[in-house]
């Protein structure tokens, strides 16, 4: 017989995952508002070239809310922030 639920990792233990990587000694977390993610595909264009910033750990956009969380250890300049954003093809608005 098999187990009931879900096989393998759902979204919920992905958000786990995130959360516990935010919680990491000396980690810093910051959320981005950014236009124009619409799939799957925007999010991880936008999470390679982000993840490409020096320090970052984390990367977790999502196209629905057009939210991307960023981990690093250390804070982000704003503008290479920006501009890794406008390389992959979309608009940062700001924070979050």
């Amino acid at each position: 017989m098999s187990p009931i639920g879900p096989i393998g990792p759902t979204r919920l233990d992905e958000e786990n995952d995130m959360t516990a990587q935010t919680d990491a000694p000396g980690s810093v977390t910051a959320v981005y508002k950014v236009t124009g993610m619409s799939c799957g595909h925007c999010e991880g264009s936008i999470s390679a070239e982000l993840s490409e910033l020096p320090g970052v750990t984390s990367v977790k956009a999502v196209a629905a809310t057009g939210e991307v969380t960023v981990v690093s250890e250390t804070p982000l300049d704003e503008e290479a922030v920006r501009t890794a954003v406008d390389e992959a093809g979309y608009e940062l608005v700001g924070r979050a």
